[in-house]
């Protein structure tokens, strides 16, 4: 983030503080029960938002080298991402051509090979068909046109973004304009260095709650010293923040209450980002966590078939690469903070929150103006699925 934004955003801060206030929509929202229960809707968002957007799939420092790959199932189709030996990455359906078996799982060092664990078919990691068992029961079988099939991808600014679907492609090469998709956040992320973090821990969380309630949660300090008063409410001021668009995308600044420490200090060496947590929704369903030290990484996906089942990965990144007892144990107990905090919080008041849909108690939720940014998620997404 340059030092003009984060600057005019510790100005916004300050006033706020001064006021006792915090960024306001332009009225209140409400938001149809019916869009975390209903399985139709969930169907059309599948659709709409998982298989035509470009989601992020990983960084590029889970990619580091030749042979890496990973595996995903959660867009509701079988994707494979490998770093080729040229190190360019690519994404394919995860899909054996010869009778359809996954031809990788998990994540790891491939070598250059992926043996179909089936028949033994064996492709290489730009998805080339390489080897078939008792060819000569094969006459005619175009090697060539037997490879995996490819899907969109990017990778840009220590980022990888793939499209769930082949549709306007013939080689998985189609143009994911990633800066259209952003929307005025380009800069403003590849001003993060992200490609030079390093990987340190994923973990996967399956919660009983619609998928929208999971990013929903990170997007108001409203509950903040109520829902978290021994855990993140001693760190951050509480019903603050400051809220901006960037298309379809947004970004929420929640200042740490360090961030009055500033004051003592010229404008030239004021560190917004240091003071404060950064969120942002990468739209669809990316929460992109920019931390004083680390940054979060939370993909939330939708169970198969669940519309009140919910799957989210946290992929969590440092500095630099961790070689020793002591700041391991540091980064231990910043990923406990972070994972307790959800888990043991936001969570279950999440599934308690589902779970009372079925009730009947209300039509719709109410998101005050003081909750802009979790209207305007909403609301994106609505206009997204239509309907």
């Amino acid at each position: 983030m340059n030092h003009q934004t984060q600057v005019e955003l510790t100005r916004a801060v300050f006033q706020h503080l001064a006021a006792g206030s915090t960024e306001l929509g332009a009225a209140i929202y409400r938001n149809p029960v019916a869009h975390y229960t209903c399985a139709d809707r969930l169907a059309r968002e599948k659709v709409a938002l998982f298989q035509r957007f470009p989601l992020l799939m990983a960084l590029s420092c889970q990619l580091p080298a030749p042979g890496d790959y990973l595996t995903s199932e959660s867009t509701g189709v079988p994707i494979l991402l490998t770093r080729d030996q040229d190190h360019r990455v690519r994404a394919f359906l995860n899909v054996c051509r010869h009778r359809g078996a996954r031809v990788a799982r998990g994540a790891g060092q491939a070598e250059n090979r992926f043996r179909c664990p089936y028949h033994g078919w064996t492709y290489d990691c730009a998805g080339r068909l390489v080897g078939v068992p008792d060819k000569r029961s094969f006459p005619g079988l175009e090697r060539e046109h037997s490879g995996l099939v490819s899907l969109p991808v990017i990778e840009q600014d220590g980022l990888v973004w793939v499209r769930a679907t082949t549709h306007d492609t013939s080689n998985g090469q189609e143009k994911i304009n990633i800066n259209e998709t952003l929307d005025g956040l380009t800069d403003e992320l590849r001003s993060f260095n992200i490609g030079s973090f390093h990987h340190y821990a994923s973990r996967r969380l399956d919660r009983k709650m619609n998928w929208k309630l999971v990013i929903d949660t990170f997007l108001e300090p409203y509950h903040f010293n109520v829902l978290h008063v021994d855990s993140i409410s001693p760190i951050f001021h509480s019903n603050l923040c400051l809220f901006h668009p960037f298309g379809r995308n947004l970004r929420v600044t929640y200042p740490r209450k360090s961030i009055d420490t500033l004051r003592e200090l010229p404008e030239s060496e004021w560190d917004l980002v240091y003071h404060s947590a950064l969120i942002y929704v990468l739209f669809p369903n990316t929460v992109f966590v920019v931390q004083a030290d680390h940054l979060e990484v939370w993909r939330v996906f939708p169970a198969e078939g669940r519309v009140d089942e919910a799957i989210v990965f946290l992929d969590f990144f440092v500095p630099e690469s961790v070689r020793s007892d002591k700041a391991r144990e540091h980064w231990e107990r910043n990923l406990e903070l972070v994972v307790r905090t959800v888990s043991d919080e936001d969570f279950p008041t999440g599934e308690e929150i589902q779970f009372g849909f079925s009730s009947g108690a209300q039509a719709h939720m109410t998101y005050g103006r003081n909750e802009p940014a979790l209207a305007y998620f909403e609301k994106t997404v609505a206009d997204a699925v239509g309907g």
